[in-house]
């Protein structure tokens, strides 16, 4: 297990904060990530929620004693979850997962990390898909979990998040930590079945075992299988959606005559309502009023948007000003202090966010003829800024070094020399760097980083398009 860990360190960004809670998984990985040969620089982070009283400080005392026996720094921290579940109205384990994660990207920032490790397997990705299926996430749940994400700061950072265990099955993590006699501790929330992730692992996944008992392999290859296909997807719905969507001063117009002539109508109106963050339910109301008698006056929402039907056409329009998910249909954590919203770009593909819209494609260096892009593109060197590429609005602190510029310059500046209005900055997105606060690697539709310039040895170009 050694020796394939060490190849998927190979790819990672250091320094790395590990996420280390003393369980059995998240042990495994901090010891091959000390025992690596990569020389990856790493710390431990150990969060003490408080929600098991003693077994909650035995974990914390294992996690600070490994770590300091090997002269590891290890950073810990204690949060009142209960509080914070009741104060913010979410569920204990979404407490938890805010609170973990708010603190690791401010880790990330004081500290100087540029990547956090988190220790979710291939059990757990299975697990996320069927909870993904339980919820009618559709195609895009079905990928579950990836290696590689990111996750965002209050001030605006964004740090690499891997996930290096996440082809590994639990018995070969399981394995190791016998072979290596890796300390570790039990939670035993795990062996309970008050939350839904515990009622798959306990009681539904003991059962497809005993049908085929390297069920988590099987479908650890149907999750990349599934990632394929939702390329392939991205690629049909893109090919029809410029026919059938078209916007007009912030209101989106979806023709129902052209979608229906479009092939496979359902999942292309099932791919742009998605796209707006409309749930499953509502998205099969919607699909249900393209064959119906009468379909005008009809009303469905999302978080951000409200979708009415007319005898014609289905208008989207927005609810809350500015507070867009994007393709994704979710924000990146649950708590209130990210309703600022970051999306997460993961290919090519058509996407709305803090109400633009934008086409992202990847083309070869040598198909480009000319190298100038017009007004409201940008095109740039892949190797230099690769997917997942995350956008977010812009903040006052923000710079970058405009290319055909010399030197730095503010965004608020740039914008100055555009004659921007308010409303055009409010409405402005941006590309920042991982790891760096406020130094932007583009503004979508205007200009890029020089460091981002296509040069003789570039091979692939992304270029994104507002539409």
């Amino acid at each position: 297990m050694q020796k394939p860990f060490d190849d998927i360190l190979n790819g990672i960004e250091g320094p790395v904060l590990l996420a280390v809670s003393g369980g059995m998984d998240s042990m495994c990985m901090a010891s091959l990530f000390y025992n690596s040969q990569s020389g990856l620089p790493f710390a431990v982070a150990h969060c003490n929620f408080h929600l098991r009283g003693e077994e909650s400080d035995a974990d914390e005392r294992l996690v600070l004693d490994w770590a300091h026996e090997r002269g590891i720094k290890v950073y810990r921290k204690d949060f009142n979850t209960e509080e914070y579940s009741s104060s913010h109205a979410v569920s204990i384990e979404m407490a938890a997962r805010d609170l973990r994660y708010a603190w690791f990207a401010e880790l990330c920032r004081t500290e100087g990390f540029r990547s956090l490790a988190v220790a979710h397997n291939a059990n757990d990705n299975a697990e996320t898909l069927f909870l993904n299926l339980l919820r009618g996430t559709g195609m895009k749940g079905m990928t579950a979990m990836g290696e590689k994400s990111v996750i965002p700061s209050p001030e605006g950072g964004l740090y690499n998040l891997y996930r290096p265990l996440l082809g590994f099955t639990r018995k070969m993590i399981e394995g190791y930590v016998r072979e290596n006699k890796v300390p570790y501790r039990d939670d035993r929330t795990n062996f309970q079945t008050d939350y839904k992730r515990n009622k798959i692992r306990n009681m539904v996944f003991p059962v497809f075992e005993q049908i085929n008992p390297s069920f988590v392999k099987t479908i650890t290859r149907e999750i990349a299988l599934f990632a394929d296909i939702e390329g392939i997807l991205d690629e049909f719905v893109k090919s029809h959606r410029e026919s059938c969507l078209s916007e007009s001063d912030g209101i989106w117009h979806v023709d129902i005559a052209a979608l229906k002539a479009a092939p496979h109508s359902g999942y292309v109106l099932y791919s742009i309502l998605s796209g707006f963050g409309f749930n499953s339910a509502a998205i099969s109301s919607a699909k249900a009023l393209l064959d119906a008698d009468t379909r005008s006056g009809k009303v469905f929402h999302s978080q951000d948007y409200r979708l009415v039907s007319t005898t014609s056409e289905f208008l989207i329009e927005p609810v809350r000003e500015q507070n867009f998910t994007g393709l994704t249909g979710r924000r990146l954590f649950g708590a209130p202090k990210y309703d600022d919203a970051v999306m997460v770009v993961r290919g090519e593909g058509t996407y709305h966010f803090n109400g633009k819209s934008f086409t992202v494609c990847v083309v070869p260096r040598h198909e480009l003829t000319v190298l100038k892009m017009g007004r409201g593109t940008i095109a740039f060197d892949i190797s230099k800024l690769d997917f997942p590429i995350v956008c977010r609005r812009w903040n006052d602190g923000d710079w970058f070094r405009p290319f055909g510029m010399r030197g730095k310059k503010k965004v608020s500046d740039f914008f100055t020399d555009l004659k921007y209005s308010l409303i055009d900055k409010e409405s402005s997105v941006v590309l920042p760097f991982l790891g760096d606060d406020n130094h932007i690697a583009a503004v979508l539709g205007e200009r890029i980083d020089d460091s981002l310039k296509i040069t003789d040895s570039t091979e692939k170009v992304i270029i994104m398009k507002v539409i």
